[in-house]
């Protein structure tokens, strides 16, 4: 009989997205970075050599996914099948914004459904288990077959807001699909919840036409809570009623700050205050041109789930179950 003493390791690399937010969580754990040799040749292909052991090591592979999307994609995907062919013992794909996430359905015949397929493709190429935080559907986890943890920045949002109005607050869903995850802040602030009814065409994207609101706002603070801001359009048009509703000040939360360049033409003029995101994404320099937007960063929420994986611990129990609501 041969024994070997039982010893685990664990492994974070990073693709090249969001260098920043990989670091602070490498930070949080207490380790550094994985290193790896990252290149792209004239043609546009991606080059990965893991430069150090991988085999028998419990691997996180950290990619956020926005600018250049389907570049990151095959980057954190190649990462993965690198891993696979070293012997890793088990990997685990960090994706803080879940790509193509809000192509989860057909709208329309003849569709494909994108989130499923970004699923089976890190499966495929040697995904043990997946993590993401705020997905914009929860239907997402079961397109996987292999475990997926969901996140939530929740408890980041909750801190900042907690003690920061006197008056009453009002958390407010963009839209109807959002009232339960307003209903879960509202819970921690003691606050109202309401909505906003809009009308959104399927076949015109990002362009929203906002009508009424549903919910006390009248001389209320009130609280716009959305897991996306893109072209901040949907945003742009809620604040404009809630403003004309009798609301006293207009915040925004969103956990993942796309901010694509039609968002400052939107938000710049919008009756917003502030503007609370995180750093799932690499914020770009139109934060900067809009000058409320305040950056939250999920480093702790991630580098805790990741020590919970890493000893086979519950993660809903980071988040006493609200993650998975």
């Amino acid at each position: 009989m041969i024994e070997q003493p039982s010893k685990k390791k664990m492994l974070l690399f990073a693709g090249s997205s969001n260098p920043e937010l990989a670091e602070k969580v490498a930070g949080e754990l207490g380790t550094s970075l994985a290193l790896v040799d990252k290149k792209q040749f004239a043609s546009g292909e991606i080059y990965i050599r893991l430069e150090e052991s991988a085999r028998g090591a419990d691997c996180f592979v950290m990619q956020s996914h926005s600018n250049g999307v389907n570049f990151t994609i095959m980057e954190q995907l190649l990462l993965v099948d690198a891993l696979k062919r070293a012997s890793a013992k088990r990997i685990t794909a960090v994706l803080p914004f879940y790509p193509y996430s809000r192509q989860d359905k057909k709208a329309l015949p003849r569709e494909p459904i994108s989130a499923r397929l970004i699923g089976d493709l890190f499966i495929t190429a040697g995904a043990d288990r997946l993590v993401s935080i705020d997905l914009h559907t929860q239907q997402i986890q079961g397109f996987i077959d292999e475990p997926f943890d969901h996140l939530t920045a929740l408890p980041l949002f909750v801190n900042y807001f907690k003690d920061k109005f006197k008056e009453p607050v009002s958390i407010i869903s963009p839209d109807a699909g959002g009232v339960k995850r307003a209903t879960t802040f509202a819970k921690h602030l003691e606050a109202y919840v309401g909505f906003v009814h809009k009308k959104r065409d399927p076949k015109i994207h990002n362009v929203v036409e906002a009508f009424t609101v549903i919910g006390e706002v009248e001389d209320r603070h009130a609280i716009l809570v959305d897991d996306i801001i893109d072209t901040g359009g949907t945003i742009a048009a809620a604040a404009k009623i809630l403003k004309e509703k009798g609301a006293k000040t207009v915040s925004v939360v969103a956990t993942h700050g796309i901010f694509s360049d039609l968002s400052v033409e939107n938000l710049k003029n919008a009756p917003i205050d502030e503007i609370i995101t995180t750093d799932t994404l690499s914020q770009n320099g139109n934060i900067q041109e809009l000058g409320n937007v305040k950056v939250l960063s999920v480093s702790s929420i991630i580098a805790n789930a990741l020590t919970s994986i890493f000893a086979d611990d519950s993660v809903s129990a980071l988040f006493m179950g609200e993650n998975v609501l």
